[in-house]
């Protein structure tokens, strides 16, 4: 069941296609932006492959669960199992599509992907699935593994979460995940008003709404903001609103301060502390990879803060070594495991173990250490990650503490007041609590 080379519009097999190109370790979305750009595809059929492509990574486990008993895995190629894979998802998942449509249009696939014989084939496994019907996920008794079939996650990662937050709360969380994420943006007020950014976007027929968990920010339907006129103009950028929540927390103001973006690419987070500055501050950013320093110079002349703005090519772990500068702000947004992520980055949840997450955990303390040493004295250093578990979090603040006792742990606050009655210092957002991304932020100040 050979795969042929085949240049096709077609969004199914555009759709299967990705899929074992993103099995193989690409990006979801990368590989979706660079197949979209390649083919002229309806509106219709772009959201058709986008929605298979997501869906199928999203369920990954649950579709395997169903289809183990109807194949034999040592005989199938992978293009034929994402294929499968594919028509399973609509069947199950989708409703606007009618189970004798998606079992044509499966076949079609399989004659242009392969052959007569693979179309007998996938025709022979979809027919028995409808005539003996699909295995039941409540049908397997221990409770993780149910978790991990039915929400297609991973088991260390459901037993972190059980342990860590409970099952009630784990349970919100996974149903969270595979829900489509929602398009925020930012507006930029170095440029824009909020109400001209709204007014920009409304006359260009998207549907605009307030958000309610940061200022300054919308949820955006009813269109693509990056081909609209007010992000041509740099009047917005697209961000996710609980990303915005590391910026508010670190006290900015127009008075000239010095702000340490530490990992700052591709550049978010920093132009929207230069924008918070005024004209009279300065953000210096760093990142570990030369090409990512352009792409943040790129963002904050698109975004007309670049006059605030520089950026050096520096591992966060040498700032004692290589910085001598001193900052009034300092934020840590640092590399994590990306477990916020998961309706935006699917495929992540795959990718990840439990041994990256205590990898990643280290360096996380080691770049807080360095960074800590460039604080000025009153001065405010923000950590934060995009991640859900308390290894790369909470564990992490608590062995700074232990080994920086110059710095103390205040309340992060928002300007909305999220998450008022917590009694932690931190905050964590998880994707359930407003359907965001997950984030967790710290904040600290240098008390001598």
């Amino acid at each position: 069941m050979s795969v042929k080379k085949v240049n096709s519009n077609n969004p199914r097999v555009l759709a299967v296609q990705t899929l074992s190109r993103v099995k193989d370790g690409a990006y979801s979305n990368l590989q979706l932006n660079q197949v979209i750009k390649k083919h002229q595809l309806s509106t219709a059929d772009r959201s058709l492959l986008t929605t298979l492509v997501y869906g199928v990574i999203q369920h990954r486990l649950t579709l395997a669960f169903y289809l183990a008993p109807f194949i034999n895995p040592a005989k199938i190629d992978p293009w034929v199992r994402e294929l499968l894979y594919t028509a399973l998802f609509q069947w199950q998942f989708l409703d606007r599509v009618p189970k004798h449509a998606l079992f044509n249009e499966s076949i079609e696939v399989a004659k242009i992907m392969g052959h007569q014989g693979t179309a007998k084939y996938v025709t022979a496994i979809l027919h028995k699935i409808d005539r003996q019907g699909l295995p039941d996920i409540q049908t397997i008794d221990d409770l993780t593994e149910r978790l991990v079939v039915e929400y297609s996650v991973p088991r260390w990662l459901v037993e972190n979460l059980i342990s860590q937050v409970g099952q009630s709360k784990t349970l919100a969380i996974l149903k969270s995940i595979n829900l489509a994420p929602k398009q925020s943006i930012r507006v930029n007020s170095a440029l824009a008003t909020d109400d001209q950014v709204v007014a920009s976007l409304e006359e260009a027929g998207l549907t605009v709404e307030k958000s309610a968990i940061v200022p300054h920010a919308y949820l955006v339907t009813g269109g693509h903001v990056a081909t609209s006129q007010a992000f041509l103009k740099g009047w917005l950028t697209i961000q996710d609103e609980s990303a915005m929540l590391p910026v508010e927390s670190m006290q900015l103001n127009s008075t000239g301060q010095s702000v340490l973006d530490v990992a700052a690419a591709p550049g978010g987070k920093t132009t929207q502390i230069a924008a918070a500055l005024g004209e009279a501050g300065h953000v210096l950013a760093l990142d570990i990879h030369q090409h990512k320093i352009k792409l943040i110079l790129d963002n904050a002349q698109r975004l007309g803060v670049g006059d605030q703005v520089s950026a050096q090519m520096l591992d966060a772990r040498q700032i004692p070594e290589q910085l001598n500068q001193q900052f009034d702000r300092v934020l840590v947004d640092a590399p994590c495991s990306g477990l916020g992520l998961l309706r935006r980055k699917p495929e992540i949840r795959y990718e990840k173990t439990l041994a990256d997450v205590e990898k990643l955990a280290q360096l996380q303390g080691e770049i807080l250490s360095a960074a800590s040493h460039i604080v000025k004295k009153d001065g405010i250093m923000v950590y934060s990650t995009c991640t859900i578990l308390q290894q790369e979090n909470d564990d992490v603040v608590q062995q700074f503490l232990a080994q920086h006792p110059n710095f103390e742990l205040l309340a992060t606050k928002t300007d909305f007041n999220l998450k008022s009655d917590r009694q932690e210092k931190t905050l964590q957002i998880y994707p359930d609590d407003y359907l965001t991304d997950g984030f967790f932020i710290a904040t600290f100040q240098r008390k001598e």
